[in-house]
């Protein structure tokens, strides 16, 4: 079994009541509980806390699989430690020797879903005992004596070229409850890391963090003030969005292309929820249709240069607006139908051009994951905006 568990009390003295503050809309808490809830490889959800104002706020909520732990007091003074509630939890709980225990830090709100899910997957893959999340840190490091730790000064790189090092975020910790318990610690053994995006490098401790997080979030993450019941439609583009925009042949000259099982899986998760799906490429691919069959997608449109014009041939048809459609797209092909959908994003290997005029700008590249990122990003908020309510204006 998988438990998530994400200790939270009620006492801050740099930002009061932080855990239940709202930040880009929704109390801090809530972002990083959602994207426990949305991983798929956790169990159980549980969160420890000592306040009845964050119970209140947890169970109001609406979101499933949620516990609520009571914390003892003395596990929830300034000097306790993380360590000290895990444990307390861990020996009070009839949990196996073999369950894994997902740390997660409400601090770092830009933890989403997809990252748990890769972090588990990599821990599983290398045979790791347990785990870490980190970012890439590029920046030159020196001691009190004038010493440069990281770099030589002689051959200073350029940034581009520099290695860096890896920083813990304080996102996410993965181990075991058999070692938790023998080493008292939420890390030991064979560690392993789980390189997350640089932006993800920045926790709430200080009101200045608060600041610089908010703005992250409104430029990588869902507005929780948008509702997904807004999004009737969700098109995509296939090479670069739904593959890695490879192009591969067969021995026998047969086109083949690269799709991500958990792209498939976002989309099942929205017609479930009554969102239509469409496909709109500019490419003519027997296989693209099979994958668009075998995942059950609404409409497919091949061989298409302008995909505005299919986008209003569909609207005309469904009685859907432009108001009501999510879109993502990688290259200037897709600017078209960017430029009149209500909420738009592209992954973050698209082009200069499209990041410029998308709303979201995705942490998953093309064929990576980018499509389930946005298939989350409108289940759980609806996409970030500024809606554009003159949109349907645009193509009348």
């Amino acid at each position: 079994m998988n438990i998530a568990f994400i200790p939270v009390r009620g006492g801050s003295k740099s930002i009061p009541l932080k855990n239940i503050k709202p930040i880009f809309g929704k109390p801090l808490v809530l972002w990083t509980a959602a994207a426990a809830v949305g991983a798929s490889c956790i169990d159980r959800v549980v969160i420890a806390t000592d306040s009845d104002a964050i119970r209140m706020c947890l169970s109001e909520s609406g979101l499933p699989k949620i516990e609520i732990y009571d914390r003892l007091p003395e596990n929830a003074a300034d000097t306790s430690s993380t360590e000290d509630v895990m444990l307390e939890f861990i020996e009070r709980s009839s949990l196996r020797a073999n369950d894994r225990f997902f740390l997660i830090q409400a601090t770092s709100p830009l933890l989403q879903s997809v990252h748990i899910e890769e972090a588990c997957k990599t821990l599983r893959e290398t045979g790791g005992d347990s785990l870490l999340t980190a970012v890439r840190d590029k920046r030159f490091y020196w001691n009190e004596n004038g010493k440069p730790l990281n770099y030589d000064v002689q051959q200073r790189p350029r940034r581009q070229d520099f290695a860096g090092a890896l920083m813990e975020n304080g996102a996410l910790y993965i181990n075991s409850v058999e070692n938790i318990l023998r080493d008292r610690n939420r890390l030991s053994g064979n560690i392993v890391v789980y390189e997350m995006p640089e932006y993800t490098g920045v926790e709430i401790d200080e009101p200045d963090d608060w600041v610089i997080v908010e703005q992250l979030m409104k430029r990588h993450l869902a507005d929780p003030r948008s509702p997904s019941a807004d999004i009737r439609l969700f098109v995509t583009d296939v090479d670069g969005v739904m593959t890695d925009a490879g192009m591969y042949y067969g021995s026998d000259g047969v086109e083949l292309k690269k799709f991500n099982t958990r792209d498939a899986v976002g989309l099942r998760l929205l017609r479930e929820r009554g969102i239509k799906t469409a496909i709109i490429t500019g490419e003519n691919s027997r296989c693209v249709q099979d994958r668009a069959d075998k995942i059950k997608i609404d409409y497919v449109f091949q061989g298409i240069e302008d995909k505005a014009a299919v986008l209003r041939q569909i609207w005309r048809e469904t009685g859907i607006t432009p108001g009501e459609t999510a879109y993502i797209g990688d290259d200037v092909n897709d600017l078209s139908a960017i430029r009149i959908v209500g909420r738009s994003a592209c992954p973050a290997d698209a082009a200069e051009a499209v990041k410029a005029e998308v709303d979201v700008v995705l942490t998953r590249n093309g064929g990576h994951g980018a499509v389930r990122e946005w298939c989350e990003c409108v289940l759980k908020a609806g996409a970030e905006v500024p809606s554009r309510k003159d949109a349907y204006e645009k193509w009348e």
